[in-house]
Parts: C-alpha cells; sequence; structure tokens
C-alpha cells in the first residue's frame, strides 16, 4: 500500500500533506531539496520562544548554537545541556531549520539546549555526523554554566536521522566510561534493513531512505556494524531513554522496537505512539498541536532529571 486513507489522519496532518511541496530527491537536486526545507520553516515550525541567549558556539571544534533557558526556568544548582541532532536524512537541515523546536524544549525543560551543526552526507559519510555529535556532548560535559558544572547532566535527543546520531552517541558514551543522563529519540531511524510498513503515503517514503542511506552509509560499508545498526549494540547500562513514535510514519515500527529492546536490556524506556500524525510531526510546531504535547513530554522527562 502506498496510499492514504484520510480516515487514519489527523485533520492537522491531513492539511500538512496537502500543502506540501516536495522536490525530486536525487544527488542532482539535492540543493533544491535542501532549499526546500529552509523555506518551509515558517509555516510548519514558527519562530519559537524568546530565551535568555541563543549564541554560535565552537563545541569542541564542531559549530553548534546554544541555547540557555530563561533564568526563572533553570534548575537552581547549574543548567544541565540536552545536545540535540536535527533530522533531515543525514543530508539536510541544520539548526536554523530546528530553531523554533530547541526554543521550545529549553523554555519547557529549563535546559539549555546544544544544537550542533554537523557536517553532512554526501559531502560528507559516515561517520562525520556521528563524530560530529560525539565531539560536541563531550564539549558539553566538559563545560562550565556560570562557573557552576553540569554535574553529569548531559543528555541527547535528536529527531529522525538525529535521532539515529543520538542513539549511537548515548551508547558511544557509555562506552568511554562518561555516560549520558538521557536520550531522547523522535521518530527515530534505526534499522538500515529498512523493513517499513505499508505506510509510504503518509509524506515520508521508503525510497527515501534508501537514498539517505545511500547517501550516509553508501556501500560497500558495513551497514550490521552498530555505529549503522544500533540493534547490534549491547543495549545494557544505557541512559534512560523517551521514544516518541508517530502513528503514520513508516519508521514507527522499529522505533517501538528498539524501544522494546532497551527495556529488555534493563533500560527504563518511555514510548509514546501519537496517533494520527505523520513523520517528524514534533519538529512542525506551527501545525500540529501535538508537537506541543511532545516537547512538554520530554520536558518533563528531562526535569526529573534536574
Amino acid at each position: 500500500m502506498t496510499g492514504r486513507d484520510p480516515r487514519r489522519l489527523h485533520p492537522q496532518a491531513r492539511a500538512a500533506l496537502e500543502a506540501q511541496v516536495r522536490a525530486p530527491l536525487t544527488r542532482d537536486n539535492l540543493a533544491a531539496v535542501r532549499a526546500s526545507i529552509r523555506s518551509a520553516v515558517d509555516a510548519e515550525v514558527g519562530p519559537g520562544p524568546q530565551l535568555a541567549s541563543v549564541t554560535e558556539v565552537d563545541a569542541g571544534g564542531v559549530p553548534a548554537v546554544l541555547y540557555r533557558p530563561p533564568v526563572l526556568c533553570r534548575p537552581a544548582d547549574g543548567t544541565p545541556t540536552l545536545v540535540y541532532a536535527h533530522g533531515g536524512g543525514w543530508v539536510m537541515g541544520s539548526p536554523a531549520t530546528h530553531d523554533g523546536l530547541c526554543r521550545h524544549l529549553a523554555r519547557a525543560s529549563g535546559w539549555s539546549v546544544l544544537s550542533v551543526r554537523y557536517r553532512l552526507a554526501p559531502e560528507t559519510p559516515f561517520p562525520g555526523a556521528a563524530d560530529d555529535v560525539e565531539r560536541a556532548t563531550v564539549w558539553a560535559q566538559r563545560t562550565t554554566d556560570q562557573g557552576q558544572r553540569t554535574g553529569g547532566r548531559v543528555a541527547v535527543a535528536g529527531d529522525s536521522a538525529g535521532a539515529h546520531l543520538a542513539a549511537v552517541v548515548a551508547r558511544r558514551a557509555r562506552d568511554a566510561g562518561r555516560p549520558l543522563a538521557a536520550q531522547v529519540l523522535i521518530c527515530p531511524v534505526l534499522d538500515p534493513a529498512m523493513a517499513y510498513p505499508p505506510l509510504d503515503g503518509y509524506g515520508l517514503h521508503r525510497d527515501e531512505m534508501r537514498f539517505f542511506w545511500d547517501a550516509y552509509a553508501p556501500a560497500p560499508l558495513d551497514r550490521t556494524r552498530p555505529d549503522l545498526d544500533p540493534f547490534r549494540a549491547d543495549l545494557t547500562a544505557l541512559p534512560p531513554a523517551v521514544v516518541i513514535t508517530a502513528e503514520l510514519d513508516i519508521l514507527r515500527d522499529e522505533g517501538e522496537r528498539y524501544a522494546a529492546a532497551l527495556l529488555a536490556a534493563g533500560v527504563p524506556v518511555t514510548a509514546t505512539r501519537y496517533l494520527g500524525v505523520t513523520h517528524d510531526f514534533v519538529r512542525k510546531l506551527a501545525i500540529f498541536d501535538a508537537a506541543h504535547s511532545a516537547v512538554a513530554q520530554i520536558a518533563a522527562a528531562l526535569k526529573l532529571l534536574s
């Protein structure tokens, strides 16, 4: 099935799909595709709330944007940091396309948000993006806030392909003996086998995912290594996870399977499927009421760690 059943769609999702303008996803057309996601930011995401500061930083040699919440929103003993990896199939997106989401996360949680400008594929394939997010995370763990250390309260998050990077970096941090406080995976890409349910008619299509995987991890690269297939990693002792999936998303099942695998490995997991919505709805705060509910859910989970 590649069609669309309007009875399954929330009215906001239906309107978003009807208004969506998609440029053909090919290497020759990649510049136009990247421009199209940038041009849709105002309509899909919106501006986000005002914060104490939003600054460009050098995060251990990786460019990033640091969002600092208002003073009244911060914990009294120093501000923890959420390292954020944007989505976009590893090939597009930037801190600018996720600015509104990062602002909302900082305001709602009281955490600083470090949005990483990682290198994109196919110009920089695997492991470039994962290495960049890892370096920025190490920087966050070593950085002080107003003279107070974060006390290890650094978490990692991402949406779509950015959630894949977040999962990989959470495991790398554990293996390096510098464990993170939490991992937040929004509509995550996780399984290079690409065994998708028949939901191609609701936005993200399996042909697009094939393009993304081929750009980030081109043949003959072994996609069974844990840095590409997190299901093949040892999942024990990973940080608590929040996994958010969308009912009408071809990535839904692999996100929920990963949540179940984490739980089976003894990792505390909160997994939520939002009904009637499509891939990466959480970023589209100007369209989906459910996006604000998901931000509130993530913020509540982070506040428990503050």
